[in-house]
């Protein structure tokens, strides 16, 4: 079963093993994984976009320059846009990273495993691009203002780009972590979208950065502020009844809020970090829709 009862602890009542940090921001879901990888992770992500189907591109979305992979081979069928999570955001507890590329690209990863007609995957801000073909880029972007708002019109205008390669077709959002936030503050934004799933996704960035005890975002947007304006799309979110970074607790207060349109999955045995893609075709195949029924 995909779904299971889990007991979270509210975002607030972090365990006393945790002293207040303050750090200049939230580090712990961009660290990523630091260990063990001796091959270009963009090597990496072209090898996994092959064997998919999906094409390399760069596109301009002002005021940056995005790196997609992508397969639009139906013209006549909905599009499904993956957005990355917030990657190699930082090196070490102090230290923010020089390139905040993936090193898994699991956002990516769960893209390649939807076979569907068109698939989008979205990297977030200067990921997998190379600083001298996006000057725009600084450190600001993938620590304190990685949901800024200039960052959601940039990954709005993608979004954009590529509906319109399926014109009059419905669009669905797939956002994995921070990929999720991005997910719902572009589907606030947006009339076309048919569904939205989050994976692992950071819901509430002001919620997770308590519940870790750093210092908050305030140059970020938070997508718990516009739960309103998304609540009228069929959507779900999916959760890791291991995740520790962005705990079950805060996808389960944004249904709440969202509403009847809104469903919490809680998948046993999988972390934040874990291997989504292998089950993500079965994820995939549960369809959102809004009931009079309130979610559990």
């Amino acid at each position: 079963m995909m779904q299971q009862s889990v007991s979270t602890a509210s975002p607030s009542q972090s365990s006393s093993r945790h002293g207040w940090i303050r750090l200049p921001m939230l580090f712990l879901i961009g660290i990523g994984i630091l260990a063990g990888c001796a091959s270009d992770p963009r090597q990496q992500a072209d090898a996994l976009g092959q064997q998919a189907g999906l094409v390399r591109e760069q596109i301009a979305a002002p005021p940056f320059v995005l790196t997609t992979y992508v397969r639009i081979s139906r013209h006549d069928q909905p599009l499904t846009v993956y957005i990355e999570g917030d990657g190699l955001a930082w090196r070490s507890r102090y230290q923010p990273s020089d390139d905040p590329t993936p090193r898994q690209a699991l956002g990516l990863r769960l893209a390649a495993a939807d076979h569907s007609a068109n698939v989008v995957y979205l990297a977030r801000p200067c990921q997998f691009t190379a600083i001298t073909d996006d000057p725009r880029c600084s450190v600001a972007y993938w620590t304190g203002k990685r949901f800024a708002p200039e960052v959601v019109t940039a990954m709005d205008a993608a979004v954009s780009r590529y509906a319109a390669r399926v014109p009059g077709q419905p669009v669905n959002l797939v956002g994995y972590s921070g990929g999720g936030a991005i997910a719902v503050l572009v589907a606030a934004r947006r009339q076309d979208i048919a569904t939205l799933r989050t994976v692992a996704g950071n819901l509430d960035h002001d919620a997770v950065n308590r519940w870790h005890r750093v210092t908050p975002m305030p140059d970020s947007l938070n997508p718990i502020d516009v739960v309103d304006r998304v609540a009228s799309i069929a959507q779900v979110h999916f959760s890791g009844a291991d995740d520790s970074v962005v705990p079950t607790a805060i996808a389960r207060s944004f249904v709440a809020r969202a509403g009847p349109c809104a469903t919490l999955r809680i998948v046993a045995g999988l972390s934040h970090e874990g291997d989504w893609a292998s089950q993500w075709p079965q994820m995939l195949a549960f369809q959102p829709a809004c009931h009079s029924a309130s979610k559990k």
